[in-house]
């Protein structure tokens, strides 16, 4: 992983970000740019990026936005205002790797990194949705299955997986 800076994002990269989330996700699930400006403007500590040492692209990020609350919803992806800094709780909103970084590692590393990180910061647990194909890869990262969300975010039928921060797992 000597390749790739780990570092929060910069505003200037948003643009960057939008253009790996159209790569990861159909349209109806991506966030849009705006969101995205949004979210960095408002916590880009809580988006860790991996960036190629050698030619200076982001490879791939992970981002989330701290709360208190316990359950995942998604009006998380849209409504920054539900953003607390001091929450202890982060539902991480989008794990995105570029195509010509996939299979690597990558993708792992990036949630070691950040479940750190965020222990560091005293959060208690990270919370995401996926699809029912990505289960099994998050299972071997830590996360626990919860079963089927309440998130019905772009049409879709999503678990809701958590990983508590009292140990490292991926």
């Amino acid at each position: 992983m000597e390749k790739f800076e780990f570092r929060s994002i910069r505003l200037e990269e948003a643009g960057q970000a939008a253009e790996i989330e159209k790569e990861c996700f159909p349209p109806h699930e991506a966030c849009t740019p705006k969101s995205i400006w949004e979210r960095i403007a408002a916590a880009a500590d809580l988006f860790l990026v991996a960036v190629d040492r050698e030619n200076g692209e982001i490879a791939g990020f992970l981002n989330g936005i701290s709360t208190n609350e316990e359950a995942f919803r998604d009006e998380f992806f849209t409504d920054i205002s539900l953003y607390d800094p001091d929450g202890k709780n982060v539902m991480l909103l989008g794990l995105d790797v570029r195509g010509k970084y996939r299979g690597k590692g990558l993708a792992r590393e990036l949630v070691r990194r950040y479940q750190m990180r965020e222990r560091e910061n005293d959060r208690t647990t990270l919370t995401l949705t996926c699809l029912p194909e990505k289960v099994a890869m998050y299972l071997k990262f830590g996360f626990k299955d919860h079963g089927i969300a309440n998130s019905t975010w772009g049409g879709e039928q999503w678990h809701e997986m958590a990983l508590e921060m009292g140990e490292d797992h991926a």
